[in-house]
């Protein structure tokens, strides 16, 4: 068995201890996460006890525990109070909070982060054309056309409405079977949405978003591929220019 995760050399300094501490924190989480992954668990299956994981990682209850935290505020693992530790869902809930803290943070400075993450999400959904297309006979035309009508109605009252938008985008890609793009898509949605009423205004008004989203229906209506990108590029191209110079 190797040397125990929460021993400290004597005679170190106190911001060596600390150091240290930090390090053994890390690799104690990263202890747990190799056997979650080498027992092959899957997300609700129980994790060892508490005193099984002491003597199998040689680690004290208090490293544990504060490792177990760790992990748990980050959905890796689940901690059930009175019932034991379960491995985690893992959400993308981190990653949101992580995004939007930039997002803001670059509301207030040259947009950068702002940009490189409209990026990341275009180049998602551009990705995902061919996806979608393939997936034709699976898609949900009629809930798609409720929520480009539902967004129409509220553009002619001069509001935009994002529950609908995020409905439009929910239902497209939901018959693709891929929760991972769902979860981060709603990620980059929910951020640029928390961000909109402090970006610049350019040409989307409530009444020419809704015609982004109707022109994305139609050319997937058609099974036209070239339209379809198009108006998906178009969708992208008001967003960017928004935010296509420092503020």
């Amino acid at each position: 068995m190797g040397e125990h995760l929460d021993s400290v050399p004597v005679g170190t300094s106190a911001s060596g201890r600390q150091s240290g501490a930090r390090a053994n924190q890390r690799a104690l989480q990263e202890s747990i996460k190799r056997l979650i992954v080498d027992r092959g668990l899957v997300p609700g299956s129980p994790l060892p006890t508490e005193f099984e994981l002491m003597e199998e990682l040689e680690v004290s209850r208090h490293p544990l525990r504060e490792a177990m935290k760790a992990l748990e505020a980050v959905g890796i693992v689940d901690i059930r109070h009175g019932y034991g530790t379960y491995v985690g869902s893992v959400p993308l809930s981190a990653l949101e909070t992580g995004l939007a803290f930039r997002g803001a943070l670059s509301v207030r400075g040259d947009y950068a982060d702002i940009r490189n993450l409209l990026e990341v999400r275009e180049v998602l959904e551009s990705g995902l054309v061919g996806h979608v297309l393939a997936a034709y006979d699976r898609l949900d035309f009629a809930a798609l056309d409720e929520a480009v009508a539902a967004m129409e109605r509220e553009a002619e009252q001069g509001r935009y409405a994002p529950t609908e938008d995020w409905r439009f985008h929910e239902t497209l890609y939901r018959p693709l079977g891929n929760d991972l793009v769902l979860d981060l898509l709603q990620v980059f949605w929910k951020v640029f949405n928390a961000l909109d009423a402090q970006l610049p205004r350019a040409d989307d008004t409530p009444v020419v978003t809704a015609q982004w989203h109707r022109a994305i229906l139609e050319a997937l209506r058609a099974k036209d591929e070239p339209a379809l990108r198009a108006a998906v590029d178009e969708h992208f191209r008001g967003i960017r220019a928004r935010v296509a110079t420092s503020p």
